[in-house]
């Protein structure tokens, strides 16, 4: 029987989701916890990779295992798995369900804060540049928009068949967070139909250069074209980046 599985992780414990030998990964918590409850072994499929470091607010995933009442799983899991991976729904699911492949629509939010806040520190990148110009990195970001190869923004050595991709919305925009403190905060979010390894970092980091002034925000598109990841800027840290949304209709 196939069951689909929704859930949240910190990803600060982690080596990313996937499986590893002799590291903590998400993919691997979640197996053996599966494992423990329905008493033989789970291969859990994730709707995609997360790099060390990185967090989801809203991930998904499915597995094939026994006929087991899915509500009482679903508190089970909770009761055995790590504090920092959080499962807030597991249903039933039609046996053709593929949480990586059905997906149509992926999306990441990155988080920024522009001074020193001890409560954002670890879920947001501290920027304190004196100078961030959030209107012209809003003006570079429309040139991410549609489909194109983003090997600019690729991690080399990656296995990926093709480095196409369609971004769909890309857009800086401001925030409160919930701890008031005066603190200038910020959030990226970007929706593509599939992602390149480190590619919202490295589109981040290229942003921020716009923002400082040190590239125009015409040249974003230049960059795209010429796909060298090497022009692009430098990737920002994973701590405050979130995988926030997956879409399958």
């Amino acid at each position: 029987m196939r069951y689909k599985i929704i859930l949240s992780y910190d990803g600060s414990a982690f080596n990313g989701w996937q499986v590893q030998p002799d590291a903590p990964t998400v993919q691997g918590a979640l197996e053996t916890a599966l494992g423990t409850l329905l008493r033989e072994k789970i291969a859990v499929t994730g709707a995609g990779r997360t790099d060390t470091g990185v967090n989801a607010s809203y991930y998904v995933a499915h597995f094939d295992g026994p006929e087991a009442d899915a509500a009482d799983l679903c508190y089970k899991l909770n009761a055995i798995l790590p504090p920092q991976i959080s499962v807030s729904s597991v249903e039933p699911a039609a046996a053709d369900f593929h949480a990586r492949f059905d997906a149509k629509q992926r999306e990441y939010t990155y988080y920024l804060h522009r001074s020193k806040d001890p409560f954002l520190a670890s879920r947001s990148y501290l920027c304190g540049y004196p100078v961030l110009d959030f209107d012209a990195m809003n003006r570079a970001a429309e040139h991410i928009l549609g489909t194109h190869d983003f090997s600019c923004f690729e991690k080399t050595g990656g296995d990926n068949k093709t480095s196409i991709c369609t971004v769909t919305a890309a857009k800086w925009e401001r925030y409160e967070p919930e701890i008031a403190t005066g603190t200038e905060c910020w959030r990226f979010t970007v929706s593509a139909d599939r992602f390149l390894r480190n590619m919202v970092r490295a589109i981040v980091g290229t942003l921020l250069e716009v923002g400082r002034g040190r590239r125009t925000p015409e040249s974003v598109a230049g960059l795209v074209a010429n796909g060298d990841r090497c022009a692009a800027g430098e990737s920002v840290p994973g701590h405050a980046l979130f995988l926030s949304g997956i879409r399958y209709e």
